[in-house]
């Protein structure tokens, strides 16, 4: 296993000399850096970068690490986050009937891709206990309905504390979570079957078979209060033909959900998602 490092996720209105102030931060004391990257966005004034490096050899202990830095980065008036790599995230899968994401999280973590804990699985059905079974996963099932959202969502956010879960990801979880559930645990992925913004919504299969499309997508995006609006990691397209059926759509959109999921969340563990506004910058 190779030696922990230390990430910095930097936003902050652009002015000269951030680059120097930030590495300086990271040589003075005692650091290599490993990884640089940064994205000016022009239009709205902000200067956004990605640093990492090593903590063999860094001179503060990692509990004054925030501290030290925090009094750089306030007079940059700069939003920031600190991250381990050898801390290991906690995840929690939502899911509905359909388990092919679901199968394809846990595959991944169990192979190592994901490097991350799966220890909850939450649904609003019963079909998928078994594959939560399978893996040695809790399971549960909380049904939803509209008169029941509130007092439900209340238990979800419990099992989420107890659980001491860093991320929940949809994984075909087919209901809209609240504002007030957003507000109390806003780190949430979510996986939609088209290329946001087009088809936002349900049925967006139906919905493109009968537009007559030429490409299908999926979109993998952070949850926010609007529907399928949140800020976007990653997206994917495959061509679709006049011979193709709703069903034919819906196989090969699947394959594309796999995939862009686990992008989205490996992106995600790998602290490589700087969200700013409505947008992402991705420093892949």
């Amino acid at each position: 296993m190779s030696s922990p490092t230390a990430t910095l996720l930097i936003s902050c209105p652009d002015q000269r000399g951030l680059v120097a102030k930030i590495a300086n931060f990271i040589y003075s004391n005692g650091g290599n850096i490993i990884h640089a990257d940064q994205h000016t966005d022009f239009a709205a004034g902000l200067f956004l970068t990605r640093i990492e490096w090593q903590l063999e050899g860094f001179n503060l202990p990692r509990d004054l690490i925030g501290p030290a830095f925090n009094a750089i980065a306030q007079p940059l008036q700069a939003n920031w986050q600190l991250q381990f790599s050898d801390t290991v995230p906690r995840i929690a899968i939502w899911v509905s009937r359909q388990n092919h994401c679901l199968y394809d999280l846990i595959w991944r973590q169990q192979s190592g891709e994901l490097a991350a804990e799966i220890p909850l699985v939450i649904s609003n059905h019963s079909q998928m206990e078994a594959i939560a079974q399978q893996f040695n996963i809790d399971y549960h099932h909380i049904p939803i309905t509209q008169a029941t959202k509130a007092e439900q969502e209340a238990k979800q956010l419990d099992l989420l504390r107890q659980y001491r879960i860093d991320l929940v990801v949809l994984a075909k979880y087919m209901q809209i979570l609240s504002p007030d559930f957003i507000a109390q645990f806003s780190k949430v992925i979510n996986i939609h079957h088209s290329f946001l913004p087009a088809f936002a919504g349900a049925n967006p299969y139906q919905r493109a078979y009968e537009r007559g499309v030429k490409i299908i997508g999926a979109t993998a995006h952070y949850v926010t209060q609007d529907l399928d609006e949140g800020p976007i990691i990653e997206q994917d397209v495959v061509r679709v033909s006049h011979r193709d059926e709703i069903a034919d759509l819906i196989r090969k959109g699947k394959d594309l959900e796999r995939i862009v999921l686990a992008r989205a969340v490996r992106l995600h563990l790998q602290n490589r998602v700087l969200i700013y506004g409505n947008r992402t910058v991705v420093f892949a």
